[in-house]
C-alpha cells in the first residue's frame, strides 16, 4: 500500500495553489465525486491542507490525488471513517508514531480477512446451489427441486 509522507509543502510533490488540478479535474482522476473529495476535507481525512487559488478554488496536485486513492481504497475494504482520520491524524504528525500506524494497518488487514473468509464461505454455498440447479436441470428434474408449498401472507 502507498505510503504517502507529506514532508513540507513545497517540491514537485506540491507545487503552488496556482497549479495543480481543479476539483472536478480530482474527482475525475480519482474516480470519486466531487461530494466526496470535500467531504474528505471537512472530515479531517486529508494529510495535508488542500490549496487554494487566490479566488479560494481548490488546487489538487500529485500528494493529495494520492492520499485520496489510499482513503478510497481503506473505505472500501471497510475501515470506518473514524479510523481513516486517526490514521491521517498519524501520517500528518510525521516520524515517531510509525508502530501505531503499523498496529492499525495490522487490525485492518485483520479485519479484511475475517471479511474475505466470510465471504469465501458464502460464495460456497453459491456455487453448491449452482451445481445443485445445473444438475437437476441437466437431469430433467428440476421440478423436484424444494419450492414452499405457502407464501407468507403479504398483508
Amino acid at each position: 500500500m502507498l505510503e504517502v509522507n507529506p514532508g513540507p509543502a513545497s517540491g514537485p510533490a506540491r507545487s503552488g495553489p496556482q497549479e495543480g488540478l481543479s476539483i472536478g479535474e480530482a474527482a475525475r482522476r480519482t474516480g470519486v465525486s466531487v461530494h466526496t473529495l470535500r467531504y474528505y476535507e471537512r472530515a479531517g481525512l486529508v494529510v495535508t491542507p488542500i490549496d487554494r487559488t487566490a479566488g479560494g478554488r481548490r488546487r489538487y496536485h500529485r500528494l493529495d490525488l494520492d492520499w485520496i486513492l489510499v482513503c478510497t481504497r481503506l473505505r472500501a475494504t471497510g475501515m470506518p471513517i473514524k479510523t481513516i482520520r486517526r490514521y491521517a491524524r498519524l501520517v500528518s504528525a510525521g516520524r515517531g508514531n510509525e508502530k501505531e500506524r503499523l498496529a492499525l494497518m495490522e487490525a485492518h488487514r485483520a479485519d479484511v480477512m475475517a471479511k474475505l473468509a466470510e465471504i469465501q464461505e458464502n460464495l460456497e454455498l453459491i456455487d453448491h446451489k449452482i451445481d445443485v440447479y445445473r444438475g437437476r436441470l441437466a437431469a430433467g428434474d428440476a421440478d423436484r427441486l424444494w419450492a414452499p408449498s405457502r407464501l407468507p401472507d403479504a398483508r
